[in-house]
C-alpha cells in the first residue's frame, strides 16, 4: 500500500507541474495576442484616416498654395486689367456705348476676387462645419459664375464691334469721325465717334483696345470657370467619399463578426 500512494504521489506531482507552467504562458500567449490584435486595429484605423486626411489637405489647397488665393490673385490681377482698359475706351470717344466699353465686367471679377480674399481670411473648416464658411463658400461661386456670363458677354460685344470696325468707311467731319458699312447705300446707318480728330487714329487704337478686352475677358472668363468647378467639386466630393466609405466599413464589420 505505501509503494503505490508513492507512485500516486509521484505521477500526479508532474501533472500539477506542468498545470502550473502552462498557466503564466498560456497568460503571456492571451496577453500577446490581444497586444497584436491592438496593433492591427490600430494600423488599420491610420489606414482609413490617411485617405480622408490627405483628401482634406487636397480639397481646400490648390498648386501648393490655401484654395482661393491663386485664382483671387488672378482674378484681381484681370478684374482691374479690364477695367482700366474700360475707362481708357471711354476717353477715346464720349459716344461709345456702355457695351462696348466693358469696364463693368471687370469691376465685378474684382468684387468676385475680393470675396476670394475675405474666404482665404476664414479659418477652414472639414466638411462646412461653420456658417459662415459655408456662405461665403456659396457668395463666391454664384459671384464667379455671375462674372463669367459678365466676361462672355464683354467678349461678344468686343467682337461684333471690332468685325465692324474693321469694315468702316470713316471721314473727320468737325470734331466727330463718321464710319459707314456701305457708302453706297444712302440708307445705311452712320456710326459717329464724337471727340475724334482723326479717324485713322481712333479707329487703329480703338482696335487695338479691343483685340485686349477680348483677350482679358476670355482670360477671365476661363479662370472664373475654373474657379467654379473646383468649388463644385470641393463642395460635392465630401458627400460622395462619405457614400463610399460607409459600405467597406460595413463589409469590414461583417469580416470580423464573421
Amino acid at each position: 500500500m505505501g509503494k503505490e500512494e508513492k507512485k500516486a504521489r509521484h505521477s500526479t506531482s508532474p501533472n500539477t507541474q506542468s498545470q502550473t507552467g502552462k498557466a503564466p504562458g498560456g497568460e503571456t500567449s492571451t496577453g500577446s495576442t490581444q497586444e497584436s490584435a491592438m496593433k492591427k486595429k490600430k494600423k488599420q484605423k491610420k489606414a482609413k484616416g490617411d485617405p480622408k486626411t490627405g483628401q482634406e489637405e487636397e480639397s481646400h489647397t490648390c498648386c501648393g498654395c490655401r484654395f482661393p488665393l491663386l485664382f483671387a490673385l488672378l482674378q484681381l490681377a484681370l478684374g482691374t486689367s479690364v477695367t482700366v482698359l474700360g475707362f481708357l475706351m471711354a476717353g477715346i470717344s464720349s459716344s461709345l456705348l456702355v457695351r462696348d466699353t466693358p469696364y463693368w465686367a471687370g469691376i465685378i471679377v474684382c468684387v468676385v476676387a475680393l470675396v476670394g480674399f475675405v474666404m482665404l481670411c476664414i479659418s477652414y473648416q472639414p466638411d462646412e462645419k461653420t456658417c459662415v464658411q459655408f456662405t461665403v463658400k456659396l457668395l463666391y461661386f454664384l459671384l464667379s459664375a455671375l462674372a463669367l456670363v459678365a466676361c462672355v458677354l464683354a467678349v461678344a460685344f468686343a467682337a461684333h464691334h471690332y468685325l465692324q470696325l474693321t469694315k468702316f468707311t470713316c471721314d473727320t467731319i468737325g470734331e466727330s469721325c463718321q464710319c459707314k458699312l456701305d457708302t453706297a447705300d444712302p440708307l445705311g446707318r452712320t456710326f459717329v465717334y464724337q471727340d475724334a480728330a482723326d479717324c485713322d487714329s481712333l479707329t487703329s487704337m480703338l482696335g487695338l483696345y479691343l483685340l485686349l478686352q477680348m483677350a482679358l475677358n476670355l482670360v477671365a472668363a476661363l479662370v472664373c470657370l475654373l474657379t467654379c468647378f473646383v468649388v463644385w467639386k470641393h463642395r460635392y466630393q465630401v458627400f460622395y467619399v462619405g457614400v463610399r466609405f460607409q459600405p467597406l466599413m460595413a463589409t469590414e464589420g461583417h469580416g470580423q463578426q464573421v
